[in-house]
């Protein structure tokens, strides 16, 4: 007896389908995929401000070139601000590095010998190989080109994605309720309630999460800038705001920032002053942000377990790569509301409750 028999079973049969190839394809397209979801994560962002303008009386088209206007000039403001000073920095490491290898050799070869092991660590034909790369005046551009032509269809994938990005969020503030309103419009007649009660759940968590993650980062990034420069680190600027817009990412993004003040303090400084300052702006920190930050201004962020959290940046990393990353939370918040409405649908069933 064939089990499906029904017009409305076979029906159902075929959507099943019809969103398992979907599913696949967006699985399989996530390489391409990267400037239309950094569109809809910005665009969601930005959307509130676009309403804002508009009831206003400014033409949507008009405000959503000001929002993309807008963060255009925030990121050319800090790789402006980063960049010049990461060059400046140059000439400091290249005459820090040698003693700084000097400082490894003297003190990890000294306790290898202790132990037995014998020997000197060859640092000396790596100080060398370093101060001749740092010292060429062409090495950085020769370098440059060499990994271009390596890696030039990398290159040009990215400069097409930053490319896209601008144009893929134009569209998608200028038809962002429509969109919406398409895609409402597909959804079964019977579930549109249960679908929108869960849309505005998942729109509340997205907007407290993102929005207030925002903000956390704006404040970390002056904090540990005031932080660094009161320490008295050259590069406190753009360590600081590094660290501050890098925290979106959980635990990376703080990682990236605490090593790259780790190699500042050691490479500025002589003593353990450097890495003492770190010790304490990067602890402070990060206790602020646990205990006070994104309790007041997150709330409770998406409740994932931090083994789920890890889990989320790994999964979505391999499916989507770079930008797979970035997604992984605001994602995980909308299969964790997903999933709890399944969790509670079936432990209101007679499939679990029957005995």
């Amino acid at each position: 007896m064939p089990i499906v028999t029904t017009p409305e079973q076979r029906q159902t049969l075929l959507w099943l389908a019809v969103g398992i190839i979907l599913a696949v394809m967006l699985v399989l397209l996530g390489p391409i995929l990267t400037p239309f979801v950094a569109a809809g994560i910005i665009g969601y962002i930005l959307n509130p401000g676009v309403d804002t303008l508009t009831a206003r009386g400014v033409p949507r088209t008009v405000a959503a070139l000001i929002a993309i206007a807008t963060v255009g000039l925030l990121i050319a403001a800090i790789v402006l601000i980063v960049l010049p000073v990461l060059g400046e920095e140059l000439p400091v490491l290249r005459q820090r590095l040698p003693i700084l290898l000097d400082r490894i050799d003297g003190s990890v070869g000294a306790w290898l010998r202790q132990l037995g092991m014998g020997g000197r660590l060859d640092l000396a034909g790596i100080r060398e190989i370093i101060t001749d790369k740092l010292a060429a005046d062409n090495g950085f551009s020769t370098a440059l080109l060499t990994w271009l032509r390596v890696g030039g269809t990398a290159v040009i994938g990215w400069f097409a994605t930053f490319f896209l990005i601008p144009i893929v969020l134009f569209y998608v503030l200028l038809d962002w309720h429509r969109l919406f309103a398409r895609i409402g419009e597909t959804v079964p007649r019977r579930w549109i309630a249960q679908v929108t009660d869960m849309a505005q759940e998942v729109d509340s968590l997205l907007a407290q999460y993102l929005r207030g993650q925002l903000l956390v980062m704006l404040l970390l990034a002056s904090y540990y800038s005031i932080g660094l420069a009161v320490a008295g680190f050259d590069v406190a600027l753009p360590v600081g705001l590094l660290t501050g817009l890098l925290v979106f990412i959980p635990y990376i993004g703080f990682g990236v920032g605490l090593l790259l003040a780790i190699v500042a303090a050691v490479l500025q400084f002589d003593t353990a002053h450097g890495l003492i300052a770190v010790a304490i702006v990067y602890g402070l920190g990060q206790c602020i942000e646990s205990f006070y930050l994104t309790p007041r201004l997150v709330g409770e962020r998406i409740g994932l377990h931090p083994l789920a959290v890890i889990f989320a940046l790994l999964a979505f990393g391999q499916l989507f790569g770079f930008v797979g990353v970035l997604l992984a939370l605001p994602a995980s918040a909308i299969l964790l509301v997903v999933f709890g409405r399944l969790r509670q649908h079936y432990l209101d069933s007679s499939f679990y409750n029957q005995s």
